[in-house]
């Protein structure tokens, strides 16, 4: 019995606090879109800086001045070039080993706080509803209490819509915003891996060069 009354007291309380839930989660979703913002716009790699010199390195394929260029330049492109580059002194093997083990730990970065995003978008419309069931509930043992609670039962009702849809408005932006930085993370490490290729093209021919001259000598 004292379990049923503490669910029902529960029960009772409304969809109130539900409401000021989503409102906090969609406080939290913004603070993460917006740091998560800031963090694209400070870890992209200029795009004409980095082609040129790529497309320097592929022609002379110097190595030293590609990395001093990698290096004067911030995102995630040019952290895990310049740590391909400079194993790239030892062997392609270890440049190959380099990048890959950099684009899982920039991959990791990328991600933190998109599982708030996604979490949200994916249960704000159950919390919702849960809102609406409270209320509804809240509004019908008002209705019990006295007959002339119509007025009373009627803002409650209310209230539970009201619950359901800011879980709706919650939701749909938090899902928007996780599908868009998805796609943006999956962009910059596509780009990152392709030019990822090209480097190492580069670097294990001038490496089977270095054997064969080698070789002949």
């Amino acid at each position: 019995m004292d379990l049923e009354q503490k669910m029902l007291d529960f029960a009772l309380l409304g969809a109130g606090w539900v409401m000021w839930l989503l409102v906090a989660l969609s406080v939290l979703c913004v603070g993460v879109a917006i740091e998560r913002a800031i963090f694209l716009m400070r870890n992209t790699s200029p795009a004409d800086k980095l082609q040129a010199a790529i497309n320097a390195f592929l022609t002379k394929g110097d190595k030293s001045g590609f990395k001093k260029e990698l290096d004067a330049m911030t995102g995630v492109e040019a952290r895990v070039l310049a740590a391909g580059v400079e194993a790239a002194e030892d062997n392609s093997d270890a440049a190959e080993e380099a990048i890959a083990g950099n684009i899982i730990f920039e991959k990791e970065k990328m991600s933190r706080g998109l599982i708030v995003l996604g979490s949200t978008g994916s249960n704000a419309p159950f919390v919702g509803l849960l809102g609406t069931v409270l209320g509804i509930i809240k509004a019908f043992a008002d209705l019990a209490v006295a007959n002339e609670a119509s007025t009373a039962v009627m803002a409650g009702i209310s209230e539970a819509l009201v619950a359901t849809a800011i879980g709706l408005l919650v939701a749909i932006p938090a899902v928007v915003l996780f599908n868009f930085f998805q796609s943006k993370n999956k962009s910059i490490l596509a780009r990152v891996e392709s030019l990822s290729h090209l480097i190492l093209a580069r670097v294990k021919a001038d490496q089977g060069k270095g054997l064969l001259a080698q070789k002949e000598a």
